[in-house]
C-alpha cells in the first residue's frame, strides 16, 4: 500500500501540473472544472493544488479560477541546435534537480491521492516526485506525437491518457498497456454555441456561407497574408470573419478598408474573438485555422469542414503531423510548405463552398476523430485510479 492510500478514503486531494502554453494549460483547467462539477453532485469538493512556474500561463489561470498555486523553479530541454539554446540548456540543466527537489517536498507535504499532468517541461518534476512517493500519477498528451516531457514521464506514469488513437504507436512499447484514449478536454461552452447569436454578433447574413479564419489568440502573419491574397476571389461567394491577432490588426484593417464597397460588408476583421467564439464556430460552414491540439480537438468535436495551415515551427513538427493525419483521413484539407499560398487557400475554400456534399463528408470524417466527452473520460480515469 502506498504512503497515501488512507488519504484517498476522504476528500479527493489532487496535484495538477502542466503549462507553458494554452495547449497544456486549458485541458488541465477543463479537467479540473469537470472534476469539481462531478464531485459536487456527491456533495464534496476536491482539494486542489496547481504546480507550475511563476511566470507561466498556468499561474494566471490558476489564480483567476481560485485554484491554489505553487511555483517551482525548473528547467527546459530545448531540441534546437542553435548555440543560444544550447547555452540555455546548460544553464537549465542545473535548475532541473532543484525543481525535482521542490516537487518532492511539495508532494510530501500535500500528500495527494493522485497527480495529473498535461505536459510541458514543468510537469516533469511533479511526475518524477509522484513516482518516487508512489502516488498514482496520470499524464495526458494533447498532440498526436508524444511531447518530449511526456515521453520521459510515460515510463513512470500509472496511466497514460491520449487524445488520438494513433498516438499509441509513439509510446514506448512497455507503456502501451497503461494507455487509454480519452480525447483532449475542450471547453464545454464550445459545444453549446448558438448559430443565430454568432451571426447576429457580427451582423452577418444567415443566407450566405460563413468562413471563419483564425490564426490563434495571437494571430498568424502567414495566414493573414494568405487571406489578403484570396479575399477578392472568395467574398463574392461567402462572408468571412477573420481573427487576425493584435499584431496584424492594423494591416488587416487596412486590407478591409481597401475592399470594393460591394464586398467590404462581407469581411469582418477582429484582433481577438472573445466569448462569441462558440457561437461563431456553430455558425461557420468552413474553418481555416492552425492545427494546434486545442483547435483540432474543438473542430473535430464539432464536426467542422476545415482547412488546416500548420505552424511551420511547432515543436517536433506536431502541427504538421496532426494536419497530415486528418487530411489523409478525409477530415481536413492541409496547406503546407509550397501549398500554403493565397491561390491554394482560394481554391481549397472555394471548392468546399461550391460543394455542400463534400463539406458534409469532411464534417462526418472530422466527427469520427472528435471526442466531445474527453473531459468526462479523463475525470473518470482520475476517479477510477483513486478508488483502487
Amino acid at each position: 500500500m502506498s504512503l497515501y492510500s488512507a488519504n484517498r478514503l476522504h476528500k479527493l486531494r489532487m496535484i495538477v501540473t502542466g503549462g507553458g502554453t494554452g495547449g497544456h494549460t486549458y485541458p488541465a483547467l477543463t479537467t479540473v472544472t469537470t472534476l469539481q462539477a462531478r464531485l459536487r453532485e456527491t456533495g464534496t469538493e476536491p482539494e486542489l493544488l496547481w504546480v507550475g512556474v511563476a511566470d507561466g500561463l498556468e499561474a494566471q489561470i490558476a489564480v483567476r479560477n481560485g485554484i491554489p498555486f505553487k511555483a517551482l523553479i525548473t528547467g527546459k530541454l530545448r531540441r534546437s541546435t542553435n548555440p543560444r539554446d544550447l547555452l540555455r540548456n546548460l544553464v537549465d540543466a542545473f535548475r532541473i534537480p532543484l525543481g525535482v527537489l521542490q516537487a518532492a517536498l511539495t508532494v510530501a507535504r500535500t500528500k495527494p491521492a493522485v497527480a495529473l499532468s498535461t505536459g510541458g517541461y514543468v510537469s516533469v518534476p511533479i511526475g518524477l516526485a509522484a513516482w518516487l512517493f508512489r502516488v498514482p500519477y496520470l499524464l495526458h498528451e494533447q498532440t498526436l506525437s508524444i511531447g518530449l516531457a511526456n515521453r520521459i514521464l510515460a515510463r513512470v506514469a500509472t496511466r497514460i491518457l491520449l487524445s488520438h488513437e494513433a498516438s499509441l504507436n509513439h509510446l514506448p512499447a512497455r507503456a502501451r498497456s497503461r494507455a487509454v484514449v480519452t480525447g483532449n478536454p475542450i471547453r464545454p461552452a464550445v459545444l453549446t454555441g448558438d448559430r443565430a447569436k454568432g451571426l447576429a454578433a457580427y451582423g452577418l447574413d444567415p443566407n450566405l456561407p460563413l468562413v471563419l479564419v483564425t490564426g490563434g489568440a495571437t494571430g498568424a502573419q502567414q495566414i493573414n497574408r494568405m487571406v489578403t491574397g484570396a479575399l477578392n476571389d472568395l467574398l463574392p461567394y461567402c462572408q468571412i470573419v477573420h481573427q487576425c491577432g493584435s499584431h496584424g490588426h492594423a494591416e488587416m484593417s487596412q486590407v478591409a478598408a481597401n475592399l470594393h464597397p460591394q464586398l467590404a460588408h462581407r469581411f469582418r476583421v477582429v484582433d481577438f474573438i472573445h466569448d462569441e467564439m462558440p457561437d461563431l464556430l456553430a455558425a461557420a460552414d468552413v474553418v481555416v485555422a492552425r492545427s494546434g491540439a486545442g483547435t483540432v480537438a474543438e473542430l473535430t468535436a464539432l464536426g467542422k469542414a476545415m482547412v488546416l495551415i500548420p505552424y511551420p515551427y511547432s515543436a517536433g513538427g506536431e502541427q504538421r503531423i496532426t494536419a497530415r493525419h486528418l487530411s489523409e483521413a478525409g477530415a481536413a484539407m492541409m496547406l503546407d510548405n509550397e501549398s500554403a499560398t493565397p491561390e491554394a487557400l482560394r481554391d481549397s475554400v472555394g471548392m468546399l463552398l461550391a460543394d455542400p456534399n463534400r463539406r458534409a463528408t469532411m464534417a462526418r470524417a472530422a466527427t469520427a476523430h472528435g471526442r466531445p466527452d474527453a473531459a468526462d473520460r479523463v475525470v473518470s480515469e482520475i476517479l477510477a485510479i483513486t478508488a483502487r
